[in-house]
């Protein structure tokens, strides 16, 4: 396979400054609600902010791929003397909770680094500098990666079944 140099983008969280005000999930509830800005859902929303107010923890946490399967993990983990799961800190959409995926649909949501802006909203409206926006190149191998579609199809046909998704397709297109 080629080497391609592929632009990497990541946002960093400095979860010491964060202070629980959850503008970056409001800001990405918004700009992901059609049309842009005309709801804000925070069930729709890229980011969670994981919370325990009482030891004054929090920590954003972006979502990432959807995974078919449920992990073997269950891991805890204590920070400042309260314990976490290891599903607190993941960034997956799977079949084991309902965090990151449509409430209306059910299909995976997957932080998208706001498509189309020059930086990620989350990050510039976070006034206590907590997300971070750093871009890097990297020389990576070329290779096929799933889109969003490939994603939510591989999504509805695990839920529906093949033959039900393909059926309804088939009607959606004479249709039009």
């Amino acid at each position: 396979m080629a080497k391609i140099k592929k632009t990497i983008r990541t946002i960093k969280v400095d979860a010491d400054k964060c202070n629980g005000c959850r503008t970056c999930e409001v800001v990405c509830a918004a700009v992901h609600s059609l049309p842009k800005y005309s709801a804000i859902n925070p069930a729709t929303s890229r980011i969670h902010v994981i919370t325990h107010r009482l030891n004054d923890i929090w920590l954003p946490v972006f979502a990432g791929e959807y995974t078919p399967a449920e992990c073997n993990g269950r891991d805890k983990y204590v920070i400042d003397g309260k314990e976490y799961d290891e599903c607190s800190f993941c960034r997956a959409s799977c079949p084991s909770r309902n965090l990151f995926k449509d409430p209306d649909s059910g299909l995976p949501l997957k932080c998208d680094m706001c498509e189309g802006e020059e930086r990620p909203l989350c990050v510039e409206w976070c006034l206590n500098e907590v997300l971070i926006y750093e871009e890097r190149e990297e020389e990576v191998e070329e290779s096929l990666e799933m889109d969003d579609l490939e994603v939510g199809l591989e999504s509805l046909i695990e839920k529906y079944g093949n033959e039900l998704v393909t059926n309804a397709f088939s009607r959606l297109s004479h249709k039009r």
